[in-house]
């Protein structure tokens, strides 16, 4: 048997961000019946270098999916070595033997498959007239989360966006118009509180490590979408929203560690009974979304294994199919 390999241009086109809510969709309902493995993500940290590496093994047990992803957080790459800050190898396991399967890049699965977890999200949370989004930060996920989210709403009046940079914001503004211009209007923005007040959903994806969206600015029926924090220590927003909110998180554990709700679990200011539900419980129809107009809801959003094993099982068997990528022995 030989190994497949795919490049990252590879993966880009062997899938498309409908087929990956698909699968997403899928893989949150099989973790809410308890019917998949998946260990919480180990992390090393590079502490000298601002970065950290993480290993996320999975295996979804009735699909007879299993792969395992090696990925990194480095927010100054660009800057300092112009390279993404986020970058990834995934190995897709045959189960029934154990053999490598397929190794393909993670970062085009990564983006995607995070993006398919936030507009899940928003299926089951948001509002359904809901028609402004507001996006904190204007990096790949600011972008992925768009289109995920435009599949489930199909278009929006307004999106708002803030990013440090002007020029950030400038870029994204260009980059998502050629794209998908006529179904949303872009709007740069110059503050964070421009964007949010007013907004009906809000997806925050910065690297922050302090609230950045405070209370003040949140008022009944918004969705939170909270991507940025991912790691022990990072918050995006005031805990006071928390308090207000109905809480979902993708993983109890990684999220308690890891996610939004990491640093006020620790200083005691939410308790793990302030979690409503994790959002497979959800989609397999054990706990209820949004109940009301007026709820405020937050997504804590830290990214499981068990998203990258189906999006990469995807890859493979459309590879397979069209002829894509190039085999080596390996073993």
């Amino acid at each position: 048997m030989e190994t497949l390999l795919l490049t990252d241009d590879e993966v880009k086109t062997l899938i498309s961000m409908k087929e990956v809510i698909e699968r997403v969709e899928v893989a949150f309902r099989e973790k809410g019946l308890k019917r998949v493995q998946m260990p919480a993500k180990i992390y090393l940290f590079f502490s000298k270098h601002d970065g950290d590496l993480r290993a996320m093994p999975s295996y979804l047990e009735e699909l007879d999916i299993s792969a395992v992803k090696v990925v990194n957080v480095h927010p100054n790459n660009r800057e300092r070595y112009n390279l993404p800050t986020v970058m990834a190898v995934i190995v897709l396991i045959d189960p029934k033997t154990g053999f490598p399967l397929a190794i393909m890049s993670g970062k085009t699965i990564t983006e995607m498959r995070t993006g398919a977890a936030g507009g899940i999200a928003a299926k089951y949370l948001a509002r359904k007239d809901s028609r402004v989004l507001a996006l904190v930060g204007a990096g790949a996920q600011a972008r992925t989360q768009l289109e995920a989210l435009l599949e489930i709403f199909r278009s929006f009046e307004e999106v708002k966006v803030w990013s440090r940079s002007e020029r950030s914001r400038e870029e994204f503004k260009r980059g998502i118009e050629v794209k998908c211009g006529r179904l949303c209007n872009i709007i740069p923005v110059k503050s964070v509180e421009g964007a949010v007040r007013g907004a009906d959903i809000i997806v925050t994806s910065t690297p922050s490590r302090e609230p950045i969206v405070m209370n003040d600015w949140v008022s009944a029926g918004m969705h939170f979408n909270c991507i940025g924090a991912d790691a022990p220590g990072k918050q995006e927003l005031d805990p006071l929203i928390l308090k207000r909110s109905k809480i979902v998180v993708d993983d109890w554990e990684q999220a308690s560690h890891s996610g939004e709700i990491n640093v006020p679990l620790s200083k005691g200011i939410i308790t793990k009974d302030s979690v409503w539900a994790e959002i497979g419980e959800i989609v397999a129809g054990l706990k209820r979304g949004r109940e009301r107009p007026d709820e405020i809801t937050v997504f804590t959003s830290t990214g499981l294994a068990i998203q990258d094993a189906v999006t990469a099982d995807l890859a493979y068997r459309k590879a397979l199919k069209d002829g894509v990528g190039r085999f080596i022995k390996l073993i």
